[in-house]
C-alpha cells in the first residue's frame, strides 16, 4: 500500500517544538503506530522509513518524531535524559489522540525500544509493543561513553563522541539512566511483545534480548535479525524487520477492511517513494509491491509489470482448467503453469501467419508450460491445451484491447 508522508509539529515535554513525520497509508486505515528512534538518531533514519513503508502495506499509519534536541526538533539535548524521552513519547501519543487516533502500537529501536517498554503502561490504547535491538538496562547506553563517563561524573558534564558526532552530556543524564529498571516494566507490561535482535549486534549484545524475553510474560515472541547490524543499515534487513512486525501485528489489530465493496472492483497502484520504481499495489484487501530488479535500477521488492502479466496468464490458466475438470467430473492432478515472457522479432514468430511475419518490429511472446501431477494421456494433453486457450486472460492478451485513460 502506498502512503502519504505529512510533516507535523507538536509540543514536547518541555514545550519545545518537536518535528515529526506521519506516514499515512492510502486506503483503509487499521491503526496508528508510534515509532521511537535510537539514541542520538533521528526520525529520518533509513531503517525507520523502510519499516514505516512495510507497515503501510498492512494499513498501519506510523508517526516517527525527533526527541527533544535531536534532528529537526527544538530544545537542548544536554538537558534531556531517558525520562524526558518517555515524556516526549507521551506528548506524541497525546498529539495523535487529539488530532488523529491514539496509538495502538509502539515500536522502538535501540534505546527507543527501552523507552516504549517503559511508557507502554501509560498509554491505555496500546495493544502491542515491538522492539528492535533494545537494551535490557538503560544504563547500557553509558558503556558507549568510554572515558567521558568518568569526566561527566567528576565535572558534571563532558562532550561525548557518538557515531561520529559530538554531544554534550550532563551528570543528570547518567543518574537518570541508572535509575530506570526496564525489566520491571517488561514484567508488568501485560501486552503482546515482539523482540527483534541481531545475534551479531556489537552495540547492544544479544544477551539483552534474552533478558527482556525472560522478564516478559506471554504472549511474547523473538525474531533473530541474523547478520544485521545495530542500525539496520542494510535496507533488506530493515524491510525484513518491517514485514515481520506488520505480519505479527495482524494478530492483535482489527481485521483489514477490503478496498472494493461496490460492484466495481479495481486495482490501485501508487508510488511509495522508496527506490526509483517501487509501487504499492492494492487489489481488494490484498497488498503487495510492484518493482523492477536491481540490475534495472529497482529494489527488487516485488514482481515487475510483465511478471504481473505472466502471473495473470498462469493463474487464469490454472483456474480455467480446474473449472473444466470440476464441470466434467474429470480427475485431474495438481496443476502447475510456468509462464515466461520475451520480446521477439515478428519474423521469428512460429505461431504467426505469413502476413503477420511480413510485418516489421517486435511482438510480445508468452510461453506457457502446463504440468499435471500424475499420468496424462496424449488425448487429454490436447484437450488441456484446447481448454487453456479459452482462459479469459489468454483471450485478452491475444485480442486488441482498448484502454481508456482519465487524468485527474
Amino acid at each position: 500500500m502506498a502512503f502519504n508522508t505529512q510533516r507535523l509539529q507538536f509540543a514536547g515535554h518541555s514545550g519545545a517544538t518537536l518535528a515529526a513525520r506521519l506516514d499515512v497509508p492510502n486506503g483503509s486505515l487499521r491503526a496508528y503506530a508510534l515509532f521511537a528512534h535510537c539514541f542520538t538518531c533521528s526520525k529520518d533514519l533509513a531503517a525507520a522509513r523502510r519499516i514505516a513503508a512495510e507497515l503501510a502495506r498492512e494499513g498501519i499509519a506510523v508517526m516517527r518524531f525527533d526527541f527533544t534536541g535531536l534532528g529537526s526538533s527544538e530544545g537542548e539535548f544536554a538537558s534531556t535524559n531517558f525520562s524526558s524521552n518517555i515524556a516526549d513519547l507521551l506528548s506524541a501519543a497525546d498529539y495523535l489522540r487529539q488530532h488523529y487516533r491514539a496509538p495502538s502500537v509502539l515500536i522502538g529501536h535501540s534505546l527507543g525500544g527501552a523507552a516504549v517498554l517503559a511508557v507502554a503502561k501509560d498509554i491505555p490504547e496500546v495493544r502491542a509493543v515491538a522492539t528492535i535491538g533494545a537494551p535490557a538496562d538503560v544504563g547500557h547506553v553509558l558503556k558507549n561513553f568510554g572515558t567521558s563517563l568518568e569526566k561527566i561524573e567528576k565535572s558534571g558534564a563532558a562532550e561525548v563522541d557518538l557515531a561520529g558526532r559530538t554531544f554534550l552530556l550532563k551528570k543528570q543524564f547518567v543518574e537518570d539512566a541508572r535509575s530506570h529498571r526496564i525489566k520491571d516494566a517488561v514484567a508488568s507490561l501485560k501486552k503482546p511483545l515482539l523482540i527483534l535482535h541481531a545475534p551479531l549486534d556489537e552495540t547492544v549484545g544479544i544477551e539483552n534480548a534474552n533478558e527482556i524475553f525472560l522478564a516478559a510474560r506471554h504472549p511474547k515472541s523473538f525474531i533473530s535479525l541474523d547478520k544485521a547490524d545495530h542500525l539496520l543499515t542494510d535496507i533488506d534487513d530493515a524491510a525484513f524487520a518491517g514485514r515481520v512486525i506488520s505480519g505479527w501485528l495482524t494478530r492483535y489489530l482489527a481485521a483489514d477492511t477490503p478496498q472494493g465493496t461496490g460492484m466495481i472492483e479495481h486495482v490501485r497502484v501508487t508510488e511509495t517513494g522508496e527506490g526509483k520504481f517501487q509501487n504499492s499495489v492494492q487489489a481488494g484487501s490484498h497488498r503487495l509491491f510492484a518493482d523492477e530488479p536491481g540490475n534495472l535500477g529497482g529494489l527488487d521488492t516485488g514482481p515487475s509489470p510483465y511478471d504481473f502479466l505472466s502471473i495473470a496468464l498462469g493463474a487464469c490458466t490454472s483456474m480455467t482448467l480446474r473449472i473444466y475438470a470440476d464441470h466434467t467430473k474429470l480427475t485431474l492432478g495438481r496443476i502447475g503453469v510456468d509462464v515466461s515472457h520475451a520480446k521477439i522479432h515478428v519474423k521469428d514468430c512460429e505461431d504467426c501467419t505469413e502476413a503477420e511475419r511480413s510485418a516489421s518490429g517486435r511482438i510480445d511472446r508468452f510461453e506457457r508450460v502446463i504440468s499435471i501431477d500424475g499420468e496424462v494421456s496424449g488425448e487429454l494433453r490436447s484437450k488441456i491445451a484446447e481448454i487453456a486457450d479459452k482462459c479469459p486472460v489468454h483471450r485478452t492478451l491475444e485480442a486488441v484491447a482498448k484502454i481508456k485513460t482519465i487524468v485527474k
